[in-house]
């Protein structure tokens, strides 16, 4: 094959082997997968501290009495691990810390606060906007 030559172009084109266009389909693909995985809908990207940190709130919230069965019982085994998970994404610490304020208000309340049940679902569903699935 002939090189072709065009107009204000240095380089001249080259013909494609067999094998560029998967190469280019695959690149793109791998470079889309990449680009969902690191971006979320209205944040910048989840970063590596607020992946871990989002197994610890699963794990924290996995432990203690069945929340049906005992729920000022589960309450209170989720303060002190909640409080104690450090993570540098400033949204998600607070998100947490609201969280484990709302189970401290349960606890407190003997679970008697329905206002305090209500901040609990709502700590929640801001925890599992940025760690879908951990709060619940």
């Amino acid at each position: 094959m002939t090189r072709q030559h065009y107009p204000g172009c240095r380089l001249a084109a080259q013909p494609a082997g067999p094998r560029s266009g998967p190469a280019v389909v695959l690149s793109l693909a791998a470079a889309l997968f990449l680009a969902a995985c690191s971006t979320g809908p209205g944040r910048a990207s989840a970063a590596p501290a607020a992946s871990a940190a989002c197994v610890q709130i699963s794990a924290a919230l996995s432990d203690g009495p069945d929340p049906g069965a005992d729920p000022v019982g589960y309450a209170e085994a989720q303060i002190k691990p909640l409080r104690a998970i450090r993570t540098g994404d400033t949204a998600l610490r607070a998100a947490v810390s609201r969280l484990a304020s709302a189970y401290a208000a349960v606890y407190d309340s003997d679970g008697k606060s329905p206002a305090a049940g209500g901040a609990v679902k709502a700590a929640s569903r801001k925890v599992n906007s940025i760690c879908p699935g951990a709060a619940s």
